[in-house]
């Protein structure tokens, strides 16, 4: 297999162009993540109609990595940027991916409530294509309780929203308090969001930084008060 050139990189693996409209996305950190196991999550997935790439884990070369879909489009954090995409069509958005992620049956849990969770689905794993909005890296997913997959997404906005992410353009860090708060609105009536569990995980993630965890008290903070005035 030959390895193209790095067209992308994260906080975590980074991604090699393949040939036939493929990639290979390989962890920097062993410790992180099982591409099998995210393998056959997404397959499971793209058994019942959810959109992430396809995968061809028989092809991995290495157990760090993971061959798929190579896919078109921009991040949904880019469109953001761009105005391509409103804030409040965004929040919408991730709700409605959130609860179509929620109604695929677990593959493996007993709990009759427990789904698969994304725990980590955000603007930037979002890729806006000509056929719809596809979900990447589920490389933290697990299977539990809806509340907390939600309540993850919700608090990464938030923490964004309070100032975790630096160098932002002019006005971006508002429109992800927009998002959000169209987020919260469309996710109100819907699973309870599990906010107390999903910080304790947020503060106990090693890809955070001390600044980034400080933030969780005040991005609680601001969920509050989006919830509370609606």
């Amino acid at each position: 297999m030959k390895i193209g050139e790095l067209i992308g990189t994260g906080r975590t693996a980074d991604v090699y162009a393949l040939d036939e409209g493929r990639v290979l996305r390989r962890n920097r950190d062993q410790a992180h993540g099982d591409p099998a196991a995210e393998a056959a999550v997404m397959a499971h997935l793209a058994r019942h109609g959810y959109p992430v790439p396809a995968v061809w884990p028989d092809d991995t070369p290495s157990p760090d990595s993971l061959v798929m879909q190579r896919i078109s489009g921009p991040t949904m954090a880019e469109a953001l940027l761009a105005g391509a995409i409103t804030p409040d069509k965004a929040g919408a958005t991730l709700a409605e991916l959130l609860t179509r992620l929620h109604a695929v049956p677990a593959s493996r849990a007993a709990h009759p409530e427990h789904r698969i969770l994304h725990l980590d689905l955000h603007p930037e794993n979002v890729l806006l294509t000509d056929t719809g909005p596809i979900v990447i890296d589920w490389s933290t997913a697990e299977e539990g309780l809806p509340g907390l997959d939600s309540a993850m997404s919700v608090l990464i906005l938030a923490q964004v929203a309070v100032g975790m992410a630096v160098g932002l353009p002019p006005g971006a860090q508002e429109a992800v308090r927009e998002v959000l708060c169209s987020l919260v609105r469309s996710l109100d009536g819907r699973s309870p969001l599990l906010l107390d569990e999903a910080r304790d995980r947020r503060a106990a993630n090693p890809t955070l930084d001390p600044h980034e965890v400080a933030l969780l008290d005040d991005a609680l903070r601001l969920i509050e008060s989006i919830t509370r005035t609606g």
